[in-house]
Formats: structure tokens, sequence, C-alpha cells
């Protein structure tokens, strides 16, 4: 099952998701495509405050949304727990430009305040320019009143910020409640929990010369409350496949070729989200098989994903995710 992506014109977005597929319209920077999403309602400074709903791109419910396909399918599709709606929210971001520092909800933070949700991400970076970076995390030494001081006389919180290599293939999972920012220059796929809550703290007027967007730094240091990541998840030089990104809500595995026939999942009666980022991939379930290029995004039934074979050619890659915490 494939979905119409959803584009999103962002200040900081660019044009490199057309190598990824992605029907690009004339002269707008796209920052986001939003792969699979299910979301009742978004943020007013996110995707616009309306509802985002995947619409299936192929097959007999073409035309008809994720939504209903699930309330067609319960449980065959997604897995076990009657889920009313899909548990993840699947992107593409372009950073042309450094994104806004900022901060989502902590769980403290959104337990206290029942219009803010969390948001649990990951970073799977496909592509990025020599020299970008991420940033992830305040450095070591640096506090609140550090930070809040730098914000009140207006000064860049830049060199506060803990700032890491983008490295092709490296996963990086960001908990709620780090303050970050993509850096500029580089491509991500991201799985998140279904939320676009976000707190600015910071977000490159000056260096950007970017019309001035509304800040949030009260609520940005009431919930960063996370010091550093994980530290990254990547294959192992050889290695075909391994976990790169766990939470207690999506289990990342990062598969590259060569493979052949190639158990896409166990029989655990999960559902599998794959995201084919370099080169093709095919997907095989009983009785039909379909190639799938990069920037195509998939969604295995639960009951099909165990009984699911991969194939990957040498220089193939893609992405398989699985939700958790269903039952």
């Amino acid at each position: 099952m494939t979905f119409e992506p959803v584009l999103l014109e962002k200040v900081w977005g660019g044009r490199r998701l057309a190598s990824l597929g992605k029907d690009l319209p004339d002269g707008v920077r796209v920052g986001e495509s939003w792969e699979i999403t299910d979301m009742d309602a978004t943020s007013a400074s996110g995707a616009g405050g309306g509802a985002a709903r995947s619409v299936i791109a192929d097959g007999v419910v073409a035309g008809r949304t994720l939504r209903d396909a699930i309330g067609l399918l319960g449980d065959d599709l997604v897995g076990p727990g009657s889920v009313e709606r899909f548990p993840l929210l699947i992107k593409y971001l372009d950073a042309r430009e450094h994104l806004s520092v900022q901060v989502h909800p902590s769980p403290a933070f959104a337990a206290a305040h029942p219009d803010a949700h969390l948001k649990t991400e990951a970073w799977h970076i496909v592509e990025a320019d020599a020299g970008s970076v991420l940033y992830l995390g305040l450095r070591q030494g640096v506090t609140h009143e550090d930070l809040r001081a730098a914000l009140t006389s207006r000064a860049s919180i830049e060199p506060l910020l803990r700032a890491v290599p983008a490295t092709p293939g490296h996963t990086h999972v960001l908990p709620s409640g780090l303050v970050h920012a993509l850096g500029a220059g580089v491509l991500v796929a991201e799985v998140q929990t279904p939320s676009d809550t976000t707190f600015r703290v910071y977000d490159w007027t000056a260096e950007y010369n970017r019309p001035e967007r509304e800040l949030h730094v009260d609520e940005s240091l009431a919930c960063m409350d996370v010091p550093a990541p994980p530290p990254p998840g990547m294959l192992a030089a050889g290695a075909t496949r391994a976990v790169v990104g766990q939470t207690e809500y999506f289990t990342i595995e990062g598969v590259r070729g060569p493979l052949a026939g190639a158990p896409l999942a166990p029989e655990d009666g999960r559902c599998r989200v794959v995201m084919v980022t370099r080169g093709r991939a095919t997907l095989a379930t009983p009785g039909s098989a379909h190639a799938y290029s990069a920037g195509t995004t998939v969604l295995v039934p639960a009951c099909l994903a165990g009984s699911s074979t991969i194939d990957l050619d040498d220089d193939d890659a893609a992405l398989v995710v699985a939700p958790e915490g269903l039952d």
C-alpha cells in the first residue's frame, strides 16, 4: 500500500526531494514530504492546523484515506490493539537552510498541558553536504540560564548547541524534551509519533534574513529536560540489516543489499513501513511482487508482513519500521 505524499512549503526547504521522485510545484521551497499521516489536527505553525490524512495511491482502495482502510481492515492492517488511527508519522525532510532550534513537549509538560502532544522522533541521514551538522542538545556545561541570557540579548545561540556531523547512513533518535535543529544541507527520513507540536527557541532570522516567526522561549525551557540523545545507530561494515533506532513507540531496522528473498519481518502480528532510501527494493507477498524506487514509502499490512520478503541489490538501502506498544 502506497500513498500520495503531502508536500509542505517551508522557508528552510529546497528542491532536493525531487531526487526522491517527488513532483514538486514550480518555484516552491518544499521542506517536507509527509509519506504516511493520519492526524485529526495539526499545529497551525506546522502543517496549518487542519487534519492531515494520507490518501491511498494504489490498489482496490485507491482514493480512500488511511483512516478509511483502518476502519475496514482493523487489526489486519496495523496490528493488535484496535487502533483507530495510524500510530506513526513518516516523512522526508529537505533542509536547504537550518531548521529552527526547537523542543517538543516533554512527558511532564504534556501531562500538565492537554493541548501539547509528545513528539519523539528519529532522523535517518539519507544525504548530507560536506561539513553539514545536526544540532542535538546543549554543549556540556551550558545551562538553561545561559540559553535564556543569549536569547534575551538576541545573540546567536549556535555556540551553545552541541553540533554533530551529519553522516549518511546514521540514524539519530531524538526523544521529546531534546533541544535540536536539523542543519542546512541535510536530507533525512523521519519517523515520529503523530504530533507536530513544536516550541521554537531560535529561528536564524539574522543568519538567513528570514521574516520573524513566533518563538516559545518559556515553553521550550520548561520542556528542555534531555541533556543529550543516545549515540547514532548504523549498520556495521559488511552487515546487511540491524536495528538502528529503538524507542517505546517504534523500532527502525536498517537494511541494505545484497539481500535476496530475505524475510521482511518476523511473524509478530504488526505492520511494517518500508522506506526505500537508495536504489530500489522489491517486496514480495504471497502471490505478488512489486519493485519500488528510492523515495517510495510502502505500508505492508500486519496480515502480510510476516510472510513477505525483500530483495535489495548491492547499492540499495531501505528502512523497515515497526510500531511499538500496540497491545
